[in-house]
């Protein structure tokens, strides 16, 4: 159930926290780990009053402080891993379309079974838009989702692809990338602490030389480097990460990423530069669906990130390379990330096809998505494109409003059992990427300094925050 008004929430809230200034402290643990926080996600996320739905998030920050779930950057992580203080390891990194809040949960119940410090969970820039979820939005539901697990410790959040796009770019790089400044701005201030520059839009493969191929992509990523440096609270280094090459693209290169570093170190005034870099080894985000409703096989280069992350680390102390749009390779690969040398891998497709395809998903509700993404997303269906690929290429657009409600509201009985099979799901990557047993270590290294939640930050969201246009080419996992 939904709250109607404040009183309601401090009323409830009261009864498992006691306030002392701007300071909780728990009181019944219980409460934390039962419906208030589903209640108070209900509040925060659905249609309804501003100010209320403002007062909801800023309850579960408040609330999350007081059950010690922080949020935090990994920079310091990686850090130490490219100094060689941290053997190599290689971090989840999950972009959580629909159904965030339970999905959230079930990734928590597996991190607490497997003692798991090192995870991420994202969102891109255009997936934002096309779910419905702000960066304040996000972060509220991985919140209240840490506590309600009873979760304690470091909680990552990422911006994914905060990505430049090439025409607008070309036609007004300042214009272009203000807009980035702006969504980065507001992406910190809810707390996104760990932000992908996504400039390899700007790689102009007809140059000459690789150093002026990359030259844009260096620019425009150093300019945000600095800007996101200007901008983070005051006792967090946000990790930041380049690209340089386009996923489903040619395959990256070592000399690309020294001639994109070379043009990129110069330019970021002494400050933190990036700790990891994300390449293409042969990947496609959401991989390549057959007329047949198949998957197509994946020729993916495990040498790229292994050559790559040697030289980030040897020349330039980074923590390693990014995977993006691994999520629906075959099981038996991905130990191989790990033994190749990759700091992050980036999963999300593979979530959303277990829910999808769950057998508990019913044909009916089904069918009402899919006749939502026929009637609003036809446009974007090719010529000679069977209904199984048009389907599984726009139902990443069927998680938001106004169907977002309906998937909340599926009976309990249902998504039990789904996300049951998402959390042994998540269980199996986490023993795969080799990141279980990883809390000791996180929490000795990283630093996760309290940040007073702030109403006001909450209710400017809700009220002005940044609007994303529709992004024609986006990306995300």
């Amino acid at each position: 159930m939904t709250f109607t008004d404040k009183k309601s929430v401090d009323e409830a809230v009261a009864k498992a926290v006691k306030f002392h200034g701007d300071k909780a402290a728990v009181q019944d643990a219980s409460l934390l780990n039962g419906a208030l926080m589903d209640d108070l996600y209900e509040t925060a996320v659905f249609p309804g009053d501003a100010e209320l739905k403002a007062y909801a998030r800023f309850k579960i920050k408040q609330l999350a402080r007081a059950a010690g779930v922080k949020l935090a950057s990994i920079h310091d992580l990686y850090s130490a891993i490219g100094k060689g203080k941290v053997p190599p390891l290689t971090v989840p990194a999950m972009n959580l379309r629909g159904l965030s809040y339970d999905s959230a949960r079930a990734f928590f119940r597996a991190a607490k079974r497997l003692d798991v410090g090192a995870f991420l969970f994202e969102i891109a820039k255009s997936e934002m838009q096309y779910t419905s979820q702000n960066p304040h939005e996000y972060v509220c539901s991985m919140l209240a989702a840490a506590v309600r697990e009873g979760f304690t410790g470091p909680v990552f959040i990422q911006g994914d692809h905060f990505q430049a796009n090439a025409k607008k770019y070309f036609e007004d790089p300042k214009k272009e990338v203000d807009s980035l400044k702006k969504l980065i701005k507001e992406s910190l201030a809810a707390g996104f602490y760990n932000i992908d520059i996504d400039s390899s839009t700007l790689v102009v493969l007809e140059r000459e030389t690789i150093k002026e191929q990359q030259k844009d992509n260096a620019s425009v990523c150093a300019e945000l480097t600095n800007f996101i440096r200007e901008n983070e609270p005051e006792g967090i280094t946000v990790s930041i990460g380049g690209e340089i090459g386009e996923v489903g693209g040619h395959n990256s290169t070592v000399e690309e990423f020294e001639a994109f570093m070379e043009e990129y170190l110069p330019l970021v005034e002494n400050k933190e530069a990036i700790k990891k870099i994300s390449v293409q080894t042969g990947t496609s985000h959401g991989g390549v669906v057959l007329p047949d409703g198949t998957m197509a096989k994946v020729k993916l280069d495990f040498n790229v990130l292994e050559a790559i992350s040697k030289a980030a680390r040897e020349k330039y102390s980074m923590g390693g390379t990014v995977q993006h749009g691994a999520s629906t390779l075959p099981d038996e690969m991905f130990h191989k990330f790990k033994e190749h040398g990759a700091v992050e891998v980036h999963l999300a497709t593979g979530f959303q096809n277990l829910i999808f395809d769950h057998p508990m998903l019913s044909y009916d509700f089904k069918e009402k998505v899919y006749n939502y993404l026929s009637k609003n997303f036809s446009k974007e269906r090719k010529e000679g494109e069977s209904d199984e690929q048009f389907f599984y290429k726009v139902r990443k657009k069927g998680w938001g409003d106004p169907l977002k409600i309906d998937w909340w509201q599926m009976p309990a009985a249902i998504k039990d059992e789904i996300f049951r099979d998402l959390e042994d799901k998540f269980a199996f990557l986490i023993e795969q990427l080799g990141v279980q047993d990883s809390k000791k270590t996180v929490e000795s290294i990283v630093r996760a300094p309290e940040i007073e939640p702030s109403l006001e930050n909450e209710l400017n969201a809700l009220t002005g925050g940044v609007k994303l246009e529709v992004d024609t080419n986006p990306r995300a996992d």
